[in-house]
């Protein structure tokens, strides 16, 4: 029968194999356009993805409510039925960061998101698809914040 100070020095040996290979697991870091996120306009925000300038288009679906009690909790979807969709972003005008969310789409899934974002105030909000081959397009909906998320 194997003990436990045989089996825990047989791991650190395990270990230090693995370790000695470059095959121990690193910490994982995701991956994210900064300056995309920090960008104050819908035209900085295109410009650091390295996009071209927007077209409303009706193919973009953008959920969102016409009034939202509660801004520290505002629930959005994005979502179109077109083919060839790389990414989706969902950006509020009046934000600190316009860039609330972006989400790479591969042709394995629907292009359908979801999530709740936080706003500060009342604001436009724009859900844009970024297309494979360079088009950009969005649909835009005022949404009215009645308590902002900001505590006010």
């Amino acid at each position: 029968m194997q003990t436990r100070r045989e089996m825990l020095g047989r791991s650190a040996a395990v270990a230090a194999m693995l370790g000695s290979l470059g095959m121990l697991p690193q910490v994982a870091q995701a991956a994210y356009a900064s300056a995309a996120f920090d960008a104050k306009t819908m035209a900085d925000v295109m410009k650091a993805l390295g996009t071209g300038t927007p077209v409303e288009s009706k193919d973009v679906a953008l959920q969102a409510p016409d009034i939202a009690e509660n801004g520290a909790v505002v629930p959005l979807g994005c979502s179109t039925a077109l083919p060839g969709v790389k990414r989706l972003l969902l950006l509020v005008e009046k934000n600190p960061s316009m860039l609330c969310a972006m989400f790479d789409i591969t042709d394995a899934i629907d292009a359908n998101v979801n999530t709740r974002v936080k706003m500060g105030q009342s604001s436009n909000v724009f859900a844009v698809a970024l297309m494979g081959d360079g088009k950009v397009l969005y649909a835009v909906k005022e949404v009215k914040v009645t308590l902002g998320g900001c505590g006010g």
